[in-house]
């Protein structure tokens, strides 16, 4: 068993992520307040990872979410199949005023000095409101699928939507799949939900079920109630302390076996130094450091997280897993917008020490 986890070699699906589809309203590098246009990018964390290993990697792959049906569930669904992700949903109608509604985030990219800002609309949000019974997992899994993928976000988005992940990710096992969680905990979330305690009381029963977990030092703190690493990191890009907190996440967890995460200096907006680090089944794997010069930070841990299962899924050697991980994250960040607009070719070849040169 590679990773130390029994990834079947086939099956109708390649992986399934589960979560919450938004649209990203993004005026680039003017602030809203003074904003005249917009650019709308489809996301959502769950699916970033399923359409970037569709469309850069060539896997199949779904998406189980909430479907509303008004013109923005329409431009949501074709960038759903334009990326070559297979639609299972359940499907809401809006009433024409008050929804319910596929969340809106806002973003402008900063520059330079000028950091991004971020705020959102999840009013009456469609995919809060998923619960368990709401999906026939027997019918989405009934090929097979080798990866099954939710996250923090989805988590907190009701007192519903974690029975929905855990309902999932006992069918997915259930159909012999590799099961991954990205925590990505956000605070202004949970604080809605119940704070802190009922956080780490939702997201340990969750994680019960998980064998793959992406998430940094925060994550694992916030998310997992691990303490804080004794070792200091001598700065972002310093595995120590990341690695200083896997044994407390064994302890609590000991089927996971492989946690894995991003590590980004930010020097302004669009200058940041990259890497990613990995232990995996008792083996620690660091990746080279490179600066990016970043047009837009969205998704990049997304793009990591699609790189490295890829890697996986394919059988590659842990330490290159890590390197396609590393190197998509890297990629995506050059692009507009949260997911991938590279191909698998620039991904192995920025991986292997690659350079920006011209291609001809």
């Amino acid at each position: 068993m590679k990773y130390g986890l029994p990834i079947r070699p086939d099956a109708a699906l390649d992986f399934v992520a589960l979560g919450a589809l938004i649209h990203r309203l993004d005026p680039g590098v003017i602030p809203f307040r003074k904003a005249t246009e917009c650019h709308i990018h489809v996301s959502g964390g769950e699916f970033n990872v399923a359409a970037n290993l569709a469309d850069c990697f060539g896997l199949r792959t779904g998406v189980v979410s909430a479907m509303v049906d008004y013109p923005i569930g329409e431009l949501i669904g074709e960038r759903v199949k334009a990326m070559g992700v297979k639609p299972f949903y359940k499907r809401f109608k809006h009433d024409g005023v008050h929804g319910p509604n596929i969340a809106t985030v806002y973003s402008d990219r900063g520059q330079g000095m000028r950091a991004p800002v971020v705020f959102y609309n999840r009013s009456n949000e469609a995919a809060a409101q998923l619960k368990p019974g709401d999906f026939n997992w027997d019918e989405i899994l009934s090929g097979g699928v080798r990866w099954f993928h939710s996250g923090g976000i989805f988590a907190a988005l009701s007192k519903t939507t974690p029975e929905v992940i855990i309902e999932g990710m006992k069918a997915a096992k259930a159909a012999g799949a590799i099961v991954s969680l990205d925590l990505n905990y956000r605070a202004k979330l949970w604080n809605i939900l119940g704070g802190h305690e009922r956080a780490l009381e939702v997201i340990s029963r969750i994680v019960q079920n998980v064998d793959v977990i992406i998430g940094n030092e925060e994550d694992l703190q916030l998310g997992l109630g691990i303490p804080g690493p004794e070792v200091a990191a001598t700065s972002k890009l310093d595995p120590s302390a990341f690695f200083g907190m896997i044994d407390q996440v064994r302890a609590q967890h000991p089927q996971v076996k492989v946690v894995a995460t991003t590590l980004r200096e930010v020097h302004s907006t669009n200058r940041h130094s990259w890497g990613a680090v990995a232990w995996i089944d008792g083996k620690t794997y660091v990746s080279p450091t490179c600066e990016l010069d970043v047009v837009d930070r969205v998704g990049g841990g997304d793009g990591f997280a699609a790189g490295l299962i890829f890697g996986m899924l394919s059988g590659e050697e842990p330490d290159a897993c890590v390197r396609l991980g590393w190197a998509h994250g890297a990629l995506l960040t050059t692009f507009p917008g949260d997911t991938t607009m590279a191909s698998v070719e620039q991904v192995r070849s920025l991986a292997a020490g690659g350079s920006a040169r011209i291609q001809r």
